[in-house]
């Protein structure tokens, strides 16, 4: 099953999906880079997919703790 992606509003975020079998945040950002942060839990990828501010969330909890790369 292909990853769904969802819609968010945000000034530098346009996507957000979470890959549950390989537990990857998936970000879409404004330029069109995708991002993956690997080895992220369910609760948080569930706290970035319904925090208020996703770009606040993402710069305080997220990138500071996974390893990234970009895809595509």
């Amino acid at each position: 099953m292909p990853l769904e992606m969802q819609s968010v509003y945000s000034s530098h975020v346009n996507k957000v999906g979470y890959d549950t079998d390989t537990h990857e945040l998936i970000v879409e950002w404004d330029t069109g880079k995708v991002s993956a942060y690997e080895d992220v839990p369910p609760d948080v990828a569930n706290e970035a997919l319904n925090a208020w501010s996703i770009g606040t969330f993402l710069n305080a909890t997220v990138k500071k703790q996974y390893r990234h790369r970009y895809v595509e």
